[in-house]
């Protein structure tokens, strides 16, 4: 099934997965433009600190370009510093507040 608005990638080795990315592609409505927002990343511990989060998210550029999208954002919880890291390494930080609603 395709679905146009969700993005997955996987990094391989050896012929398994060691890293994976889930990403949406979001339509803005107050402008004509488009974002990505990284649902999830994640690399296995023995493969991390190897570039593999970094070439996920270089691939995801690639095809956020293709589909028109105009930035990729993503969210990290204070006290995880290898994804502060690896984040700001890639892009610019901005401090927002977060508010989960819940449906009941």
């Amino acid at each position: 099934m395709c679905r146009e608005h969700f993005i997955a990638l996987v990094a391989l080795k050896d012929g398994l997965v060691v890293g994976g990315l889930a990403a949406y592609v979001l339509d803005k409505f107050e402008q004509a433009r488009k974002e990505i927002y990284i649902y999830d990343l994640a690399v296995s511990e023995a493969h991390r600190r190897l570039g593999i989060a970094t070439a996920l998210i270089h691939s995801l550029k690639r095809i956020g370009k293709e589909r028109g999208a105009n930035v990729i954002f993503v969210q990290a919880d204070y006290g995880d510093d290898l994804a502060i890291t690896l984040y700001t390494k890639l892009g610019k930080r901005e401090d927002v507040l977060h508010f989960d609603i819940a449906v009941d």
